[in-house]
């Protein structure tokens, strides 16, 4: 049998029919075709051309590191390593900050709790009722009458200091606006 798509014999299970460059196998057998022998190339060979020396010069110089080019590496390096220490300085100061500020939020939040304990203790233990008792009875006072109070204007602003007499017509200040 010819594999390459001529005309063969045929048996009573397979039938070949060339169609170009293919072949068409109809069964259930197909010949093994031989493969192609194509020229391998190296995977890292190129074809060559003809280069001119001033570009081989050139390849080679790039390829090479000068001082310059070490020394500029050399300070870039030490530059990142100062940055990245730097950083790591700055997070671990960071962290302590937070583990203080953690820590005298809950110094504070303590005192505040002591703080509104002992506020609630005061204020239960003062009885308004004793005190004017006390104040009437033992001291002598008596509620103003409507005759001892004096009612005045003062326009500026909602409450007043006194540092002085308030007047008998009962006006601390006078506006413009009037």
């Amino acid at each position: 049998m010819s594999v390459a798509g001529r005309h063969t014999s045929v048996t009573n299970r397979q039938r070949y029919v060339p169609a170009g460059n293919r072949m068409y196998v109809y069964g259930n057998v197909v010949p093994k075709q031989e493969p192609v022998q194509e020229p391998r190339r190296q995977a890292h060979e190129r074809p060559r051309r003809k280069e001119s020396p001033q570009v081989q010069r050139n390849r080679r110089r790039a390829m090479g590191m000068n001082p310059g080019y070490v020394v500029f590496l050399s300070i870039a390096a030490v530059l990142c390593l100062v940055i990245c220490v730097n950083y790591v300085k700055m997070q671990s100061r960071l962290t302590g900050y937070s583990k203080n500020i953690t820590a005298l939020q809950e110094e504070l939040a303590g005192l505040k709790e002591e703080n509104n304990t002992k506020y609630n203790a005061v204020m239960d233990s003062v009885n308004l009722e004793e005190i004017r008792e006390k104040a009437q009875k033992d001291l002598g006072m008596v509620y103003a009458s409507p005759e001892q109070m004096v009612e005045y204007d003062r326009p500026s602003a909602d409450y007043v200091r006194q540092y002085e007499d308030i007047p008998e017509d009962g006006v601390l200040a006078q506006s413009d606006k009037e």
